[in-house]
């Protein structure tokens, strides 16, 4: 049986990590999977199973070549932070240049990673793809939503999946963390719910549209669980894993910021907002479409990723 071929980008984050481990397991139906992982270098660890790659995003000619032979790119690299220069350098060029890539090398598939970060603040309730208009507000996300768009335009399948918890989550626990030492209260009576996915699940989901026998559901796809988490549970979650600590008392919306703006840390009021108030979107359908079943959800989740965090926040 001829194997699939897969160029993965990002092979060495967050994300692209549980991709690749998922990718290179072993299939149910018997078909081989070869992977291509695309990183600035390779990591001392680097799973075995995989050919590894050096390419940077920045610059195109190093690219030449890499998408050859593949039958699918998965384009997960992207710049999550820094200036607006470095990331339009990586989120637009960096996307240009692996679109360009595969149509050199006729590839025919092509998923990519996005964020529901560019539809902007809230609150945002149970919005479709493009139910509201986006509206980013960081150069991350600006530049992310102009990546979509080449990616669109190439006929590629574009996931926006919310807050992505799970073993290697260096931003959504750790800001929680340092919102409760500053605000230490249930925020706003923790009512606000925020689409989420486990990044195993979100992992699955990749591989399900990457390794798909059949044509897949191109255009953009909101890609969390379909049931949002409400911040309350969240935190109570991570409470009796002993990840954060559990607090007691209530307080109104207005006087979390005020509080917040008392103590000076790195998490803004923007980012406060979207970890804590109202940002869920509907997830389902790119579920059913690629017959993936959605899992218990991020809470549910949590456990297998506790220790990870409680040793990477004791480090911190």
């Amino acid at each position: 049986m001829r194997p699939l071929r897969v160029l993965l980008t990002g092979s060495t984050g967050f994300v692209g990590g549980a991709v690749l481990s998922r990718l290179l397991r072993e299939r149910a139906d018997g078909r081989p999977v070869e992977v291509r992982a695309v990183a600035r270098r390779v990591p001392a660890d680097a799973p075995a199973g995989a050919g590894w790659v050096c390419v940077d995003l920045t610059d195109p000619a190093s690219l030449d070549g890499v998408a050859r032979g593949m039958d699918v790119v998965v384009h997960l690299a992207c710049r999550v932070d820094g200036d607006a220069e470095e990331c339009e350098r990586t989120n637009v060029g960096g996307t240009r240049a692996v679109v360009e890539e595969a149509r050199r090398a006729g590839v025919p598939r092509l998923v990519h990673l996005s964020t529901t970060a560019v539809y902007g603040p809230g609150p945002h309730r149970s919005v479709p793809v493009d139910g509201v208009t986006p509206e980013p507000v960081s150069a991350a996300s600006r530049t992310r939503l102009a990546a979509e768009r080449i990616v669109l335009d190439a006929g590629g399948v574009v996931l926006r999946p919310g807050l992505i918890l799970g073993a290697g989550d260096r931003w959504v626990v750790p800001a929680l963390g340092e919102l409760l030492r500053r605000v230490p209260f249930r925020w706003d009576g923790g009512r606000g719910r925020i689409s989420a996915v486990d990044v195993d699940d979100l992992a699955r989901l990749i591989d399900a549209l990457a390794t798909a026998p059949g044509p897949v559901p191109s255009g953009v796809h909101h890609a969390s669980h379909p049931v949002p988490v409400r911040n309350s549970d969240l935190m109570m979650r991570l409470a009796e894993l002993a990840v954060l600590p559990a607090v007691t008392g209530d307080l109104p919306w207005d006087q979390c910021l005020a509080r917040l703006r008392e103590t000076p840390g790195r998490i803004s009021e923007r980012q406060f907002a979207l970890l804590a108030s109202d940002h869920w979107y509907e997830s389902e359908e790119i579920w059913e479409l690629t017959d993936c079943p959605p899992g218990p959800g991020p809470l549910a989740r949590l456990a297998g990723a506790a220790s990870w965090y409680r040793e990477h926040l004791a480090a911190a």
